[in-house]
């Protein structure tokens, strides 16, 4: 699920080769608490943050396409932002960021002595199976090489600009685990980094072959519930094995947890819930991703790395986010709509902090950031175009696409009841074909109207949509998908019984698609 997604990535083992800093020991001593059901809450200015600075970076989040934006230091929010539609008391699907949790439960395993060693022979988990494609260089896979996405298989998730076939091909797989491990092999694992989902699942299998449990319900116990994270939705494959590379929802919050976790060294309260040697080595990423977008990103344990930034981060597409920057005391945490500059964001949010200790109360600047924040939680009345005699003409009629990259087979509008609506088949992604059916309300008064959620392991996301004409024949719609990192602008121009559907495709293509009106 992406080209530039997951990963994950800590820091604060440089702390066992230098002294902490006097504010950071007494940060040690006193000041910072492990939230639990909810985190304390302070004034940017409080803990040496500018609340200018900070409400300008809440500005550009709405230019990020940002869901939400949530800022803690010293274990305090100073900022919390939600950008409507989004509510961030809903949990957000964190799409690749998925990996760093998958990657959390291997650390406590290891810690736990229930995993041996990290060079522990991948095969060695599924001899129960019989395997494809099995040669030396197979036999000497280690969950390390899973870990740093250097496992060697033949893979195409399209990280160098190809089709993402394999992650396509395993979603329609009776058996995800059984496609990963038969892919051949195409080089030595340990020889070169390629971004992999399959690694990521298969460490998800690893898990429940370990502890009889799947990677959900053992972080239930042993991650979520001393964090105390009581609330998000995990899917899983045919098999039952947690999808170890996407498909887990949290709340913004609860995702801070997770970084707060590394940045106190493994450490929650009065638990050290991973070994120090695991934050060592993430620490010290030092496999290069080989990313064109920015050259000195480095990958370590599923995490992503600035090393020249002391920053790491979980990735997820879309820029779900969470980032550390331990040389700050900072967690940041990003859900978005579309992709994010990392190191901008990081550079950015550092400038934010202009002392380690208390600056003097700016209730000026405190009062516009509060009335920034109500602002992009505020839904704004969008505009509303004269409704021309086609919009008579077209309501109630099915248009139908033909198979391409719309990815939509039929879309039919009703806009002239009481309760317009928009309705559509798109084809299933299952490995029994066919299509699903989706149906939600629309906006005719430049507001939303949301609908309930779409799938059984998103409970907390659902749709809103509002839509204008903006000339005589031309139909625009706005579809937020709420709480899933992605929004569409569907164009519909119609010409008799013809139609013209723009929109951008996955990675911003622009795509062009003429259907008809079914006779």
């Amino acid at each position: 699920m992406l080209r530039v997604r997951t990963g994950f990535w800590f820091a604060v083992a440089l702390l066992l080769v230098c002294p902490l800093t006097p504010h950071a020991a007494a940060d040690e001593a006193s000041r910072a608490g492990f939230p639990q059901s909810d985190w304390p809450i302070a004034t940017p200015e409080d803990e040496g943050m500018d609340s200018a600075a900070l409400a300008k970076l809440v500005a550009a989040g709405k230019t990020f396409r940002f869901d939400s934006l949530l800022i803690t230091r010293h274990g305090r929010i100073v900022l919390d932002a939600s950008y409507a539609p989004y509510k961030a008391d809903e949990p957000h699907i964190i799409n690749s960021s998925t990996k760093a949790v998958v990657s959390t439960l291997i650390a406590m395993l290891l810690k736990d002595g229930v995993l041996d060693s990290l060079d522990h022979p991948v095969l060695d988990f599924f001899k129960d199976r019989k395997i494809d494609n099995v040669d030396a260089r197979k036999q000497a896979l280690t969950v390390q090489h899973l870990l740093n996405m250097t496992s060697g298989f033949d893979w195409d998730e399209g990280y160098s600009g190809g089709a993402e076939t394999s992650l396509y091909e395993m979603g329609r797989s009776p058996d995800w685990v059984q496609y990963i491990l038969d892919r051949p092999m195409a080089q030595a694992p340990g020889e070169m980094f390629y971004y992999n989902s399959g690694n990521s699942h298969l460490l998800s299998a690893i898990v429940t072959k370990l502890t009889g449990k799947s990677a959900e319900d053992f972080a239930k116990e042993r991650l979520f519930g001393p964090l105390e994270i009581t609330e998000h939705a995990w899917f899983k494959d045919a098999q039952g094995i947690s999808a170890g590379g996407f498909g887990l929802a949290l709340k913004p919050r609860d995702m801070a947890k997770i970084g707060y976790l590394y940045l106190r060294r493994g450490r929650w309260g009065e638990q050290q819930l991973l070994p120090p040697d695991w934050i060592e080595a993430v620490n010290h990423a030092t496999v290069s991703m080989n990313a064109k977008f920015d050259p000195g990103l480095s990958y370590a344990d599923q995490f992503w790395a600035l090393p020249d930034k002391h920053v790491f981060m979980a990735v997820g597409y879309h820029c779900q986010v969470i980032m550390v920057l331990p040389d700050r005391d900072i967690v940041a945490v990003m859900t978005a709509r579309e992709f994010c500059p990392f190191r901008k964001l990081a550079n950015t949010i550092s400038a934010t902090v202009t002392s380690d200790s208390a600056l003097p109360a700016a209730p000026e600047a405190a009062a516009a950031l509060a009335a920034d924040v109500r602002e992009v939680a505020t839904e704004t009345r969008g505009p509303v175009g004269a409704v021309p005699e086609m919009a008579a003409s077209v309501s109630g009629k099915t248009y139908s696409f033909p198979p391409g990259p719309l990815g939509i087979n039929t879309i039919k509008l009703d806009l002239t009841g009481p309760e317009p609506q928009v309705t559509w088949d798109i084809p299933s992604r299952d490995r029994a074909g066919g299509t699903v059916h989706l149906q939600s309300p629309i906006g005719l008064d430049g507001l939303y109207r949301k609908t309930a959620p779409p799938h059984p392991w998103q409970p907390f996301t659902y749709r809103a949509m509002k839509g204008s004409w903006i000339d005589a024949t031309t139909f625009v719609i706005d579809a937020q998908f709420i709480g899933q990192g992605e929004e569409r602008n569907w164009r519909l121009s119609f010409d008799g019984d013809k139609v013209t559907f723009k929109t951008k495709g996955r990675y911003g293509k622009d795509v062009v698609v003429e259907g008809h009106a079914a006779p």
